[in-house]
């Protein structure tokens, strides 16, 4: 069995679960530490998660870029958009809005990659219509 990862898929579904978790988990769970539970504000879970959007959204633009578009702009908008995670870490006060934009740019470049990655699937002298 052969299984295919669409490598920009599962970038934006990290991108969407660390929004929810950094967003609405602390509107919807504020009881969570009464129970000893400290996900909310956990420094090691928040850079967990953060080096794996990095590493999912290089490795998934790194082959797009080599395999079909060599276009770097989605580097720009996702690079862009871990700066703004990393930033998140520091300036508190601006959470919300450095992680909306940081998403944002993210899933952005996530679909900027898949969109010319078929693009030029669908340019290749060998795909056949």
């Amino acid at each position: 069995m052969n299984i295919k990862i669409n490598w920009d898929s599962l970038g934006i579904f990290t991108s969407i679960l660390c929004a929810i978790h950094c967003g609405v988990l602390p509107l919807l769970l504020p009881a969570l530490p009464l129970f000893g539970v400290n996900i909310i504000h956990n420094s090691i879970f928040e850079w967990g998660m953060i080096l794996i959007a990095f590493f999912v959204g290089i490795y998934s633009l790194y082959h797009g870029y080599i395999k079909h578009h060599h276009t770097y702009s989605p580097f720009i908008f996702f690079l862009s958009g871990i700066l703004l995670l990393i930033a998140k870490q520091f300036f508190v006060e601006q959470e919300i809005l450095l992680l909306c934009l940081a998403v944002i740019l993210i899933i952005s470049a996530h679909f900027m990659n898949f969109t010319f990655s078929r693009k030029s699937k669908c340019n290749s002298p060998h795909h056949k219509h």
